[in-house]
């Protein structure tokens, strides 16, 4: 579906992503994880054409045989929204602050499609709903009457208003706290189950995606270091910056995870 084959980004002389290579296929989700200035937002900001002009991106990017690099924006901003949809880091900078929810999510939909009032609004409020939040109250609410957590999940109700083929996700739980990310992380990976939604997984903690990720590629420096199937890796990895991102991880001692198993937490 997503195939990216030697994409670099320069700067001026200076290359900050080193020739890459990287395919995503229909229901898969595929985390792209390393440290700070590694090279993994300016990848998938390559990918929507979304780079800064001081920026340059060459090689090959392709969305279902369609080559995106080097389109005319206007044919860009066609398919940002309906075919790759972004979920960022900051779900407070996702919307205006003095315009409604829903009235941002039907702009969102009036620019893609010339589909009926009614027929727009249908869709914002089964997307509200698909994210688990109060649909018809965030639909009128304005974005600083929602919480973090409700804000994120309205962010990525907007993303998939037009059931796009990949959801690239950089960083989008960073800002949460522990309990709202893991609810997230939940909440996408049922809606990937439920639609066949791809999905591009931008993050510094192997934690989030050691459970949900099928591939995953380790970034250092702005060349990929280590990639494969996500079991593999987390279990047999083979460069150094990988074995050392993963001894960074917290681990509980195994008596206390068998408690844990054995009683309940109500928090």
């Amino acid at each position: 579906m997503l195939a990216i084959q030697g994409l670099t980004v320069h700067h001026q002389s200076h290359t900050l992503v080193h020739p890459l290579d990287l395919q995503l296929e229909r229901g898969e989700w595929l985390a792209l994880a390393g440290e700070s200035g590694s090279g993994k937002t300016l990848t998938s900001l390559a990918i929507g054409g979304l780079l800064s002009a001081d920026l340059h991106a060459h090689g090959s990017i392709e969305l279902a045989g369609k080559q995106l690099l080097h389109l005319p924006e206007s044919e860009l901003r066609l398919i940002r929204g309906r075919d790759i949809a972004y979920v960022f880091q900051d779900y407070q900078g996702a919307f205006t602050p003095f315009i409604t929810v829903g009235k941002q999510m039907d702009e969102m939909i009036r620019a893609h499609t010339s589909l009926s009032r009614q027929q727009r609004h249908s869709i914002c409020i089964e997307r509200l709903e698909q994210v688990e939040l109060p649909a018809k109250q965030v639909y009128h609410s304005y974005p600083f009457e929602l919480s973090g957590g409700q804000l994120q999940r309205a962010a990525i109700a907007t993303a998939l208003l037009l059931s796009p083929k990949v959801l690239i996700a950089d960083e989008p739980t960073t800002a949460l706290d522990s309990l709202t990310s893991r609810s997230i992380i939940t909440l996408i990976q049922r809606i990937q189950q439920e639609t066949g939604i791809a999905i591009l997984w931008i993050t510094h903690d192997l934690r989030q995606v050691q459970r949900t990720a099928d591939t995953l590629l380790i970034m250092k420096s702005g060349r990929v270091v280590e990639s494969g199937k996500s079991h593999s890796i987390f279990f047999h990895p083979t460069h150094p910056y990988t074995i050392q991102l993963l001894s960074s991880i917290p681990k509980l001692p195994s008596r206390y995870r068998l408690e844990l198993q054995n009683k309940q937490v109500n928090i």
